[in-house]
């Protein structure tokens, strides 16, 4: 079976780096990017965040037009949010960030937060849940678990941060999974136990899950293709957890002090999904998978 564990938020505690990573991001669009005063930067990210938790089903991480993540689901996915959020209501700073990311990728603003998480979090030192080490090696012991490390980044920075564990053995890395690319125009359908055939999975009357995201939806592919038990645990539900359900994965959600009950109510409502109370639970709660690991 392979464990594909998220790594920022699940096998970390994001939430104690969350701050640290907002500064040294304001600091760098203070010095490099806006010119603006910082102290004026950081006044504006404390009220749009405040602003943005307020109502949090009203602001999300866009990129391409959709919605990626809603703001509320993760302490990185908030800082993300914020920044996009200030970015683009300011009229001054949205022509600056244009003028630095001139051949965006997505558009200059997510080009631009992106380009402030992965620079400053490689900066950050990681901050492992206490459980992170003991599960991990639990897993890697047991002759028939492959554990899998998930992330957007870059895998470098990932097994660098995993070194400073001290593993007996350095684990497999699926990095660059672009789990935010969003795209209109793939026209993949997945199937939803009652729905039938979707591509927007309606939650609620005030959320739904686009999985129009065709980069993690290959890089899933091709961990299926190695060993077609696959099972993903994550602590969030829109970026790493809706298109693994949709798939036919048994999907995982480690609760954190920052998960919203909608994020638990729509994993729990699944028939493959499962809410963890902490990153220990997991390797008794994969007993309870059945042995051809999707249905």
């Amino acid at each position: 079976m392979r464990v594909i564990i998220d790594f920022d938020g699940t096998l970390t505690a994001e939430e104690r780096q969350a701050r640290a990573l907002a500064e040294r991001s304001l600091g760098t669009l203070a010095r490099e990017i806006l010119g603006a005063p910082r102290e004026d930067l950081a006044r504006l990210y404390d009220t749009t965040q405040a602003r943005l938790l307020a109502s949090p089903h009203q602001y999300w991480w866009e990129v391409n037009g959709l919605i990626a993540s809603y703001c509320d689901e993760g302490a990185f996915i908030l800082n993300t949010t914020t920044l996009q959020v200030m970015l683009r209501e300011n009229d001054s700073y949205r022509r600056a960030v244009t003028a630095r990311f001139p051949e965006a990728e997505y558009d200059p603003v997510v080009d631009c937060t992106n380009y402030l998480f992965h620079r400053h979090t490689a900066e950050l030192a990681p901050v492992f849940r206490p459980a992170t080490r003991s599960v991990l090696t639990a897993l890697a012991q047991h002759p028939d678990r492959a554990p899998v490390i998930l992330t957007n980044s870059l895998g470098d920075k990932v097994e660098a941060h995993l070194a400073t564990l001290d593993l007996d053995e350095p684990l497999a890395v699926l990095g660059d999974t672009r789990q935010y690319d969003m795209h209109p125009e793939w026209n993949q359908l997945f199937r939803h136990p009652e729905r039938g055939e979707i591509q927007i999975w309606p939650l609620s009357e005030t959320r739904q899950v686009d999985l129009r995201r065709p980069a993690y939806y290959h890089a899933l592919q091709q961990a299926l293709e190695q060993d077609p038990r696959v099972v993903v645990v994550a602590d969030t539900f829109s970026l790493p957890g809706a298109l693994p359900l949709m798939m036919g994965l048994h999907f995982f959600l480690v609760r954190t002090r920052y998960t919203p009950a909608w994020c638990a109510q729509v994993t729990e409502a699944h028939p493959h999904g499962r809410v963890l109370e902490n990153l220990a639970a997991l390797p008794a709660a994969l007993d309870d998978v059945p042995p051809g690991g999707t249905g």
